[in-house]
């Protein structure tokens, strides 16, 4: 290793004793140089017909090669036997160590990123197997799939059927498009309409005592893509008619409007915004040339694989770990504080993969079988210095229809920025209540105010931000507040308040 480095240090002086070790390297190399190109004038001085035609049969015989080899094999000899002398200096310039302060962020960790995988692997294996030979198979259905709520018909019937609320939209639309109804009567039904999209599966799962919590959860988030889906339509298509009529009347340039407008709606663009991974409608979108049936496949593996293991570790850690705690907000303090820390490692891995498999795989593969492609569906999210910086990075589709449809808006209508960021976080409060608090059948504010808490960690993360200057206080904040404590916090909450309800619905 340091004969390979010698040529990277005699391109440095340090010093008068490495200055002169260099002149001396530099003056070999001269001689050695001047030596082959004295020798070569010397040759094309000679040179005569005899010795063209010598020269050319040198070649015939394979004479020329072997001589060039001999050349290179003695001036490698001459390098090795000049280079890096006791003479020559060993330490030239100033150098860091690959771990200290200075230097670390400007390393690869590729490596140590590799052993801590290893290392993740081989613990997380031996707690599996010791956790199995505890406990045994614990692994059960009835949370997630009953018997009884496969029998119950209104929860797939409304999956079905809520659907048929985009054609509505279509049709109010293009009533609208042709003058057949003011902007006023189509923004009114389309409030009937949105707001149908989430109360019909509110009533369904409200009236199914027997629906299971996956089942319910499934349906919500089904919902409310739906409602965001419908009312970005909506607002998209009013702003396309508004700005149509200010060209109309001369009050806006004529490129204000996109090139991709038309007079008319296409019920074919709107079925593909309903199936398309993007909640922010507009007439066409980037497409890709083909669709890689092989990526498709190994990327559905992959997302087998990860839901089971998701599952798995659901039914195999979290669940006792849950089962064997009290309310924690009821009971011990430090029982409570050691059920969210031991918690907080299998709901961190839960998380993850459920991040993997809905952001990365699943919205892939519906990119990828839609040729859409704008696939920006997260960004890094996980070096998020700030509260804010994570809301705006990890969830992509809703982001952009925040800013598109509520934030702005908000500002254009002289709400201050303050104001429009708490109406943002109030609207994905309500929905996050929703998603959780019916299929549980409670309504105890615990997502409403988990979110809502978020706007006065966004002050805080950024005031420390801004003071220590520094990426990982924030970043460590961040972790901490997410995974440590605030998951597994919402996960005891809602898991006793639903025990509670349970045995008192049995018992009466």
């Amino acid at each position: 290793m340091a004969v390979l480095d010698a040529p990277e240090n005699a391109s440095t002086a340090g010093s008068g004793f490495a200055e002169s070790s260099s002149d001396l390297n530099l003056s070999l190399r001269r001689r050695r140089s001047d030596g082959d190109s004295a020798a070569v004038m010397e040759s094309h001085k000679t040179v005569d017909p005899g010795s063209v035609s010598e020269s050319e049969s040198s070649k015939r015989n394979g004479e020329e090669p072997r001589r060039d080899k001999d050349k290179i094999e003695n001036r490698g000899a001459v390098d090795i036997k000049f280079t890096y002398r006791p003479s020559v200096p060993a330490h030239r310039t100033l150098r860091e160590s690959p771990l200290s302060s200075d230097a670390i962020f400007r390393q690869s960790h590729a490596g140590l990123f590799n052993l801590c995988i290893v290392v993740l692997v081989a613990v997380n294996s031996r707690l599996i197997i010791e956790n199995v030979m505890k406990y045994g198979w614990l692994i059960r259905t009835g949370f997630w799939f009953s018997s009884r709520s496969l029998r119950d018909w209104p929860p797939p019937m409304c999956c079905l059927t809520l659907p048929m609320l985009s054609l509505a939209a279509f049709l109010v639309e293009k009533l609208a498009y042709q003058k057949h109804i003011s902007d006023s009567t189509a923004i009114f039904t389309h409030i009937i309409i949105t707001s149908a999209a989430v109360f019909y599966p509110v009533f369904v799962i409200l009236s199914c005592e027997s629906a299971a919590v996956l089942s319910g959860v499934t349906l919500m988030l089904f919902a409310c893509i739906v409602w965001l889906k419908l009312v970005s339509y909506a607002h998209t298509n009013y702003d396309m008619r508004a700005i149509a009529k200010s060209i109309d009347k001369g009050d806006a340039p004529g490129d204000t409007l996109s090139s991709e407008y038309s007079r008319d709606v296409s019920f074919k663009s709107l079925v593909y915004f309903m199936l398309a991974p993007t909640l922010c409608y507009q007439p066409s979108y980037p497409r890709t040339s083909s669709v890689r049936k092989s990526w498709v496949f190994r990327q559905f593996v992959k997302l087998i694989i990860f839901t089971g293991f998701m599952g798995f570790i659901i039914e195999q850690y979290i669940n006792p770990i849950v089962k064997n705690s009290q309310h924690p907000l009821k009971g011990d303090f430090l029982n409570a504080i050691e059920r969210v820390l031991k918690l907080s490692v299998p709901n961190l891995y839960v998380w993850l993969c459920m991040f993997y498999c809905f952001f990365h795989l699943w919205l892939n593969i519906l990119a990828e079988l839609l040729r859409f492609g704008d696939r920006e569906f997260y960004k890094d999210w996980w070096n998020a210095r700030t509260v804010d910086e994570y809301w705006r990075m990890w969830n992509m589709p809703v982001h952009k229809w925040m800013v598109r449809h509520v934030y702005f808006p908000c500002l254009r209508h002289g709400i201050p920025k303050g104001v429009a960021l708490v109406v943002a976080f109030f609207v994905s409060a309500v929905f996050h209540e929703l998603c959780i608090a019916v299929p549980c059948h409670i309504f105890k504010l615990w997502a409403f105010i988990g979110i809502m808490f978020q706007v006065p960690l966004v002050v805080i993360t950024n005031y420390l931000q801004q003071k220590f200057r520094s990426s990982m206080v924030g970043n460590m904040i961040f972790w901490f507040i997410f995974c440590i404590l605030g998951q597994p916090m919402s996960v005891l909450l809602y898991y006793h308040d639903v025990m509670n309800r349970k045995g008192l619905t049995e018992s009466g």
